[in-house]
């Protein structure tokens, strides 16, 4: 019997290569480039078995062109770029890795909250070009310690952040369809608010909230004309949570002190109306806007561990086994037909 074939869209740790190649036919990708959709539908026509990352995108269409495959593990959290029902009517399992993420994001955001704050860009920009000539009264920012924060989003990554600003000595406040646990509240010095509410105290507004059909733009113009004059917003759920172009327009405004974040509306590659870049007049705001690449996860030892555990959940699936962060279960197995 010849061995699985397992397709890796995106470059990986030799050790979660090697725990594939165990048992699997192992079809990497070994450059730090995204393979466009056409190459990997090419490499997955006859595969068993699909590792995907942030970039990827899988619809009913690219599952018809690759009738073999059992499983598409996703070395990720959120999944809204994959039709997972798609995956679910054709046979498909499609796992996610929900927890791995959580503490390398949290310490992401708290970064950019006090970057954005400190204005820590605009002063390194300052020593390098030689402006810095001793201490002046210039760059005055806001500080963490008895300042408000906002939390849009009190999910695990929201939770994670809010334990880490405790420490901070800050006001925490959030927003969420969801009431969390009142021992939980009280344990994180928490207090739930209306969106609205909570735009109009906040000194700090983090958004973590992943993108659904409830969330797309959920900080837009009208959201905006009520935040507290000088509050500092950042991101790191999802793009299209913020609305860049209302956000362009009050950072140029003055309402909005500062703008920083992980994620972009660009990336959302479900969206069929997505932009095609971030919005031209952040970009040109180098003092007021601080951004990352999507690093949320990218700490070394995490990737290595996050894709290691979508490596198993592949294996799992070929051996016939629920795998670990399934969030579907097939209507009719592959790994069942003949």
């Amino acid at each position: 019997m010849s061995r699985p074939k397992v397709v890796i869209t995106h470059w990986v740790h030799d050790e979660v290569i090697g725990l594939l190649e165990q048992s699997c036919s192992v079809m990497p990708n070994t450059g730090r480039d995204t393979l466009t959709r056409a190459e990997v539908v090419q490499r997955s026509r006859d595969a068993d078995a699909l590792m995907v990352f942030m970039p990827d995108r899988i619809d009913g269409a690219f599952l018809a062109g690759c009738p073999n495959l059992k499983v598409i593990a996703a070395a990720l959290k959120g999944y809204d770029n994959f039709d997972v029902e798609a995956c679910t009517r054709n046979g498909v399992w499609f796992t996610i890795v929900p927890t791995l993420l959580t503490a390398p994001t949290a310490e992401l955001a708290v970064g950019l909250l006090l970057g954005i704050g400190r204005h820590i860009p605009a002063g390194d920009r300052m020593v390098r070009s030689g402006g810095f000539q001793g201490w002046r009264p210039v760059l005055y920012g806001t500080g963490l310690a008895g300042a408000t924060i906002g939390i849009v989003g009190m999910g695990a990554i929201g939770q994670a952040i809010a334990a880490r600003l405790k420490a901070f000595g800050c006001r925490l406040i959030y927003a969420d369809p969801q009431a969390l646990e009142q021992a939980k509240e009280a344990d994180m010095t928490l207090a739930r608010h209306p969106l609205e509410n909570l735009l109009a105290q906040s000194d700090f507004i983090l958004v973590t909230a992943p993108l659904t059909p409830q969330t797309g733009h959920l900080i837009n113009a009208t959201i905006l004309a009520g935040v507290k004059p000088g509050a500092c917003l950042v991101n790191v759920g999802r793009g299209s949570v913020v609305d860049e172009a209302a956000v362009a327009a009050a950072v140029a405004a003055g309402r909005l002190a500062g703008y920083a974040a992980d994620v972009f509306e660009f990336e959302d590659w479900n969206r069929t109306d997505r932009p095609q870049g971030i919005h031209p007049a952040l970009l040109a705001n180098p003092d007021k806007t601080l951004f990352t690449p999507h690093l949320g996860s990218a700490v070394d030892s995490a990737r290595r561990e996050i894709a290691l555990e979508a490596a198993r959940a592949i294996l799992a699936a070929l051996s016939g086994d629920p795998p670990s962060g399934a969030v579907n279960t097939p209507l009719t197995n592959r790994s069942d037909t003949p």
